[in-house]
């Protein structure tokens, strides 16, 4: 499978705009690419999808030219963590039915940009992580973090978790990135690549969900880089 997962340091950290930007570039490109995104919560309007944006799996869809539930499989209402929403619906996620779910929305010839919930250790269900399926799926990691105060260690550690887990992160990803960083900014961005020896780039910032704006900030990354490897 032939794709990049793109994980967080926290929830909120811009890890979907990051996303839906590295889909849209895709697309306008010319490449066939699929978004997957295994659950979304916070659909009564408590989490995400504020501020004019849509829903995770709604802004994925339209930056990739699918409908929103071909991306994220389980939508849940609470803006809760995923094990608690499904257990709060009476359900348990089942791993090896989100994998199979990803693979089924990738044919040959496509690219998947799959985005995970929240961190790292956000649990699927309280034995499985968000970082187990990412290791299931397979794809090399790009990690999404902010650029302001606090992010170095925040960072770091979901760094130091990827690796030792044998996953393979590809760069840092800080966002949004401003158009004239503070000496803070550049400082954290430094020391992130340095402390960390990983590729640090920045996402500008992208003034709304439009597929066309996401794509102009998607075309800034190096994502052909990161998809060879």
């Amino acid at each position: 499978m032939r794709g990049l997962f793109v994980t967080g340091t926290d929830t909120g950290v811009g890890k979907t705009v990051l996303s839906a930007a590295l889909a849209a570039a895709l697309v306008a490109a010319g490449e066939p690419v699929r978004a997957f995104k295994p659950v979304v919560t916070g659909l009564d309007g408590s989490g995400d999808g504020e501020g004019g944006w849509p829903a995770d799996h709604v802004l994925l869809g339209m930056a990739a030219g699918m409908a929103p539930k071909e991306v994220s499989p389980l939508r849940y209402a609470p803006a809760v963590s995923p094990h608690l929403a499904a257990e709060m619906a009476g359900e348990q996620i089942e791993p090896r039915e989100l994998l199979a779910a990803a693979a089924a929305s990738v044919q040959a010839g496509q690219t998947l940009i799959a985005e995970g919930v929240g961190g790292l250790l956000v649990p699927l269900r309280v034995d499985y992580s968000v970082c187990d399926f990412a290791l299931a799926l397979g794809l090399p990691v790009l990690i999404a973090a902010r650029t302001g105060l606090g992010t170095i260690n925040h960072t770091l550690l979901t760094l130091q978790l990827a690796r030792a887990a044998g996953l393979e992160v590809r760069a840092v990803v800080l966002t949004p990135w401003p158009r004239e960083p503070t000496l803070l900014e550049h400082s954290n961005r430094a020391t992130i690549a340095r402390v960390g020896e990983v590729e640090v780039q920045g996402l500008s910032a992208v003034a709304g969900p439009e597929a066309a704006e996401l794509a102009r900030a998607g075309r800034e990354l190096p994502w052909r880089r990161w998809l060879q490897g």
